[in-house]
């Protein structure tokens, strides 16, 4: 993913609904308003909603792909990001309600993966349980670690983006671009980093893992301990690559999705 679309990047071309037009969270680049499902995408730390607009093409007219579009990045670049991932899921829940009359399948990478499972709680709390849960790129959320990336200086969360990839160097080159970036960033890596996992029954929703063989960031015994957060079905697809695998493999990926998106 370059960072044109992965952080700051201009929209896909795509209409909005009145819906949409008073809602930021929600970003549409090829609607399919007739399509029985909906896929709901959250970015990973320091991503925008674009990062999406390739789901959105490759998947129409079989579902409609909601991107979310977290605050202090594109358009939202003057909002202060959200530094609690709670709070973050929270937001999120309230804005899918509004589109919780079609099913609805939730895909996270990386941040986006563990936002998703707590995103996923609070549907189940309302009565609209998703199909299903895609954690992409990330350890399950009995699985933590201690992280500071947050609380280094500007160099060194530049340095820990260098270190995983999917960020085109040219940001982390450019003092403009990196200004750019950095809030959102530093303020994703918070939410992350202070992130306890609660004490909760599994979820019913079944859960689709994803992992990349040299991810650092996860090992497969963590990525295989998804399958302890839910009482439905699991399963795990690895493919070769480090925490970015998805640039590689997004026809695989897609395939999936496909598959998860289906009429029950």
């Amino acid at each position: 993913m370059n960072a044109t679309t992965a952080v700051h990047g201009r929209p896909a071309p795509g209409g909005r609904t009145a819906r949409e037009s008073t809602d930021p969270w929600i970003r549409r680049f090829d609607p399919a308003s007739e399509a029985p499902v909906r896929l709901v995408c959250l970015p990973h730390a320091g991503g925008s909603a674009s990062v999406h607009a390739p789901f959105a093409r490759a998947l129409a007219p079989v579902a409609d792909v909601l991107a979310i579009q977290y605050p202090g990045r594109q358009e939202r670049r003057t909002e202060p990001g959200i530094t609690r991932l709670t709070d973050l899921a929270d937001r999120v829940a309230d804005a899918l309600a509004a589109w919780a009359d079609r099913p609805l399948v939730v895909f996270g990478h990386s941040m986006g993966a563990l936002l998703g499972y707590e995103v996923t709680a609070r549907l189940e709390a309302a009565g609209t349980a998703p199909r299903a849960l895609v954690a992409s790129g990330r350890r399950a959320p009995s699985r933590p670690r201690a992280g500071s990336v947050h609380l280094r200086t500007d160099e060194g969360v530049l340095q820990e983006l260098r270190r995983l990839g999917g960020v085109d160097p040219v940001f982390l080159d450019d003092p403009e671009l990196r200004a750019m970036i950095l809030p959102s960033v530093r303020s994703d890596y918070e939410a992350i980093e202070t992130y306890r996992h609660p004490p909760r029954p599994p979820l019913g929703t079944p859960i689709t893992a994803l992992t990349g063989d040299t991810d650092p960031e996860v090992t497969p015994e963590e990525a295989a301990a998804w399958a302890s957060h839910t009482t439905a079905a699991f399963a795990l697809h690895t493919f070769t690559g480090g925490h970015f695998f998805l640039d590689d493999h997004m026809t695989e990926v897609l395939t999936i999705l496909r598959g998860l998106l289906k009429p029950a």
